[in-house]
């Protein structure tokens, strides 16, 4: 072998020696040979060196995943008594190999396991086995070879071909036959000969045992002898966490439910007399975890056996397996009350479960109704937040909190459908006794009491959140609660939870104010003051922002009379933050948009004049031009290139919020109605000119399209005079990105104004279609992913346009451009339809195509378009599908698929006899259909 290639197996070799190691595998790969070398250096423990040993066995594992085939009989022999000889070797070794090694050799044996037992190699484990026999480093190699097997063979997370799965069954099949009974004696053996002098061996044979028994006959696990071993190691230490998996995966097995409830409970009768179910005296929390998770899983294979029976009618065993059930809730209940997450959220499938039982019994007796209370109040303490729990940096552990809540959020939902009066009465005796003080209590607990007031909106459910209406009892109670919320002051509680629980709360139950309005102002104040859009967090700052302004959509006309008063203190929160580095506004600018929204809101539902209304629209958006101006023209004089994105930012942020009070209005009506028209225009006049600034154009230009998008909308007609300058100024030197965006604006001028706009489409039709054509053709690398994604999207978009022209009913705007640009067009949405392996685009063409048939495949049509169907758009018909490329395993492609025959039928329609002639006599026989194929 090349020693020097070698050394840079190290981890710690330099680069260059990494490269030449890496190049030598790949060289030893391909080799004839390389692998007898390889296979030698192991059996006759040639290096010493861990790097190398590992290094020999990829070229092994190598040889046989891929090569195997390729090896004459003696050669094959050779590679099998190679890893015998290895393995010999390893129980006379004075130290043990490296874990990775271990494994890697048991990967190999795996491999050539896989490859050989059906055919060369029936003995296999039964050879092993003769070597091992019971060395303990023997031992170790023959249950990672086991595992190994069973992850070739089993393992979910591997994905296997039909070919490798029916091979893998066909395995499975002849172990259970001719070897498993013998590999179930081994494993006894091991665990009865090491279970108290070795731990480590031990619980990797409970490993074994584990993973084997889904596959295997149960009965050869789950018998006395094995079960009272496995109970036995329940009470040691260091093993019973494994003994538990190895218990868990026996009970998850599936069996008849009569069968399966009887091996529960004898499980559960000597696990109680062991003492096992006292989990106070526990206060090994890793074991509990696991313990946790085999009660789980015995609580839900009663309630599957339960449900089967109920199935198959037998009551009488169903009822013994229903007490079965509720036997093990008080053990249940511990585990779910547990102050460690882990083993609490273990157990929650269970209890789930069980709930989902009660939901379907006509009526439930006291224990079950107590059983259900003690649910309830488990629930809500384990909801609490802890002591640690960081809110300002949130990490993993606050992560995986967050998950377990949603855990109990679901058991909550069943428990309201259990017993949503119990829920109810529950929440509130907890809310009101939280409320009453809560000056004095803990910041988790008064943001548990609100959190559930708000759980209970999804809890129990209503239409369009009408939770004050109907239901009295209900009713009452959630406004009673939500009274002593807004009242009691809790606003101002000093944790940032809290803060945020009340703010979610109120907005979530926002018709509330509709029944007491009363209470509008107080909370409004919360929202502006230092509790919300002024706190000294910018987490809750950001989110009240957001709220807010879904509370305020949400009142609607109640808050006329305060409108005034909240857009004199939001003032400050509206101003542009100016771009010099160091300035620390209260908002970010994503939070800045909500609260324009929510001043666009208050404007236009107010109840003022169109001229009142017209005054305050004006008062909003002056700044932010003025400001734009002087921003537009400092950005024109900037030299350095991260001021220059600065100023573009604000710039753009600037147009943001101006685009965003246009939300409140849903049409132009509207904007006329209150008078801001000109108010709008004044702005596009303003906003323009940055179009035309040769600083930072992709945020420029993405901003005031933006723009004008909502100004087609809010100002309809009115904004038409703009379009053209704008448009002239955003074809001018632009990538692929800016075409892709810029597309959309005009489909949507388009498809609005049809004929209004046809001068101006004429105009800047083939303008476009340049600057399209352009950006196509121009050279890219060959691999490069990014570009060739940003070209296909183009495609699209262009395809798009032609598509909003035609059905906008517009063909004269392709018409008027000349015979050989009308040309040059068509021939591309052929090759559209044809060529680009792009379903999406092949559709788009085919829907043109039927348009320009219909408009123009008459008898009247233009000169020369009868011809170019029958030449072209006849065969891009045939030819598409029957591309490699045309897939119809996939959707996008047989949606392509029917506007192709949609086109054909077309055809058909506009030409008549004279289309089927033209199949039947020219076209099918020049593509060597056979004469009967096109009768």
């Amino acid at each position: 072998m090349d020693e020097q290639a070698l050394l840079g197996l190290n981890p710690n070799a330099d680069a260059d020696f990494r490269q030449r190691a890496l190049a030598y595998f790949e060289q030893l790969k391909i080799s004839q040979d390389a692998w007898q070398v390889c296979a030698e250096a192991l059996a006759q423990s040639i290096y010493s060196d861990d790097h190398i040993k590992f290094f020999c066995f990829q070229v092994l594992e190598h040889q046989i995943k891929f090569k195997y085939s390729e090896l004459t009989e003696v050669q094959q022999q050779l590679i099998r008594e190679t890893l015998i000889t290895w393995l010999q070797a390893q129980m006379l070794n004075p130290q043990p190999e490296k874990t990775f090694i271990r494994n890697k050799a048991a990967q190999v044996f795996a491999l050539l396991f896989v490859t050989e037992y059906l055919t060369k190699w029936p003995k296999f484990f039964f050879d092993i086995l003769s070597v091992v026999d019971l060395n303990p480093r023997g031992v170790d190699m023959y249950l990672r070879i086991l595992m190994a097997v069973d992850a070739e063979l089993v393992d979910r997370d591997v994905v296997h071909t039909s070919e490798e799965a029916r091979r893998n069954t066909l395995l499975k099949d002849t172990m259970r036959e001719q070897c498993i009974p013998s590999l179930v004696e081994s494993w006894y053996q091991i665990l009865q000969n090491y279970q108290y002098t070795n731990s480590e061996l031990t619980c990797q044979c409970l490993e074994v045992v584990g993973a084997y028994v889904s596959w295997i006959d149960l009965s050869l696990i789950a018998n006395e002898r094995f079960i009272n071993m496995l109970l036995g190691h329940m009470s040691v230490e260091v093993l019973r966490e494994e003994a538990c998996d190895c218990l868990f995966e026996i009970v998850n097995k599936g069996m008849d439910p009569i069968d399966k409830t009887k091996l529960v409970e004898s499980l559960c009768q000597v696990l109680q007399s062991a003492g096992l179910f006292s989990i106070d005296q526990e206060d090994d929390v890793d074991f509990l975890a696991r313990f946790s998770k085999l009660v789980n899983g015995m609580g839900q294979a009663l309630i599957a056996s339960w449900t089967k029976l109920i199935k198959n009618g037998d009551m009488k065993s169903a009822q013994d397996t229903l007490q079965a059930i509720e036997a093990k809730v008080a053990l249940m209940l511990q585990l779910l009350i547990h102050e460690d997450d882990d083993i609490s959220s273990n157990i929650i499938g269970f209890c789930y479960d069980y709930l989902h039982i009660l939901k379907q019994l006509s009526a439930l007796s006291d224990q079950q109704k107590a059983n259900v209370e003690a649910i309830m109040l488990a629930v809500m303490k384990k909801l609490t937040y802890d002591e640690e729990y960081n809110f300002e940096n949130e990490g993993e552990d606050e992560a995986m909190f967050v998950e377990y809540r949603k855990q109990l959020k679901l058991l909550l939902d069943r428990l309201a459908q259990v017993s949503p009066e119990l829920l109810l009465a529950s929440v509130r005796r907890v809310f009101n006794t939280t409320l009453q003080n809560w000056q004095t209590t803990r910041f988790m607990e008064v943001e548990v009491a609100i959190r559930l007031l708000y759980m209970l909106a999804e809890a129990l459910p209503v239409s369009h959140g009408a939770h004050f209406s109907g239901d009295v009892t209900k009713a009452t109670a959630l406004q009673d609660m939500m009274r002593t919320l807004v009242t009691s002051g809790v606003s101002a509680y000093q944790h940032t939870s809290v803060t945020l629980e009340f703010f979610e709360t109120v907005v979530r139950y926002e018709k509330f104010f509709a029944v007491e309005p009363q209470h509008i102002p107080t909370v409004l104040m919360a929202f502006l003051d230092h509790r919300g859009l002024r706190h000294t967090s910018p987490k809750v700052r950001s989110r009240t922002a957001y709220l807010f302004s879904r509370f305020v959509k949400s009142l609607n006309k109640q808050m006329n009379p305060f409108i005034e008063d909240v857009l004199n203190r939001i003032q400050d929160l509206l101003e542009l933050s100016p771009p010099e580095n160091g300035y620390q506004a209260l908002l970010s600018s994503d939070d800045q948009l909500f609260i324009y929204e929510t001043a666009g809101v208050l404007i236009v539902n107010s109840e003022y004049s169109a001229e009142r209304k017209q005054v305050l629209m004006r008062n909003l958006l002056t700044p932010l031009m003025e400001k734009f101006k002087v921003l537009l023209e400092k950005l024109m004089m900037a030299q350095d290139e991260d001021r220059q994105m600065a100023l573009a930012d604000c710039l753009n942020h600037a147009v943001g919020f101006a685009s965003r009070t246009s939300k409140a209005f849903s049409n132009k009506q509207t904007v006329k109605q209150c008078g801001c028209s000109e108010v709008y225009l004044d702005c596009l006049q303003t906003f323009l000119p940055a179009l035309s600034c040769p600083l930072q154009k992709e945020v420029l230009r993405s901003g005031v399209r933006t723009f004008l998008h909502r100004m087609i909308i809010c100002l309809e007609e009115e904004v038409l005079p703009f379009i053209p300058s704008a448009s002239e100024h955003m074809l001018k030197d632009c990538e692929a990105k800016d075409l892709q965006e810029f597309i959309p604006l005009i489909n949507q001028i388009t498809a609005k104004f049809k004929t209004q706009v046809s001068p101006f489409l004429q105009q800047m039709f083939m303008p476009l279609l340049r600057a399209i054509f352009e950006v196509l053709l121009l050279p890219a690398e060959e691999n490069d992913q990014s570009a060739a994604l940003e070209k296909q999207m183009l495609r699209r978009s262009y395809f798009a346009f032609l598509q909003t022209v035609t059905g906008s009913g517009m063909s004269e705007v392709i018409a008027n451009q000349g015979a050989e640009n009308v040309e040059r067009v068509l021939f591309t949405v052929i090759q559209g339809a044809v060529d680009y392996p792009d379903p999406i685009a092949q559709k788009t063409c085919f829907i043109i195509l039927s348009k320009l048939v219909e408009l123009w495949g008459g008898k009247d049509g233009p000169v020369g378009f009868a011809d170019f169907v029958y030449k072209h758009i006849v065969p891009a018909c045939f030819l598409a599908p029957l591309k490699q490329t045309f897939d119809l395993a996939d959707a996008q492609t047989v949606l392509a698929l029917s506007e192709c025959a949609v086109t054909l039928k077309t055809i058909h329609l506009k030409r008549g006899p004279e289309c089927i002639q033209y199949l039947q006599q020219e076209y099918l026989p020049s593509l060597q259909v056979a004469p009967e194929i096109i009768q």
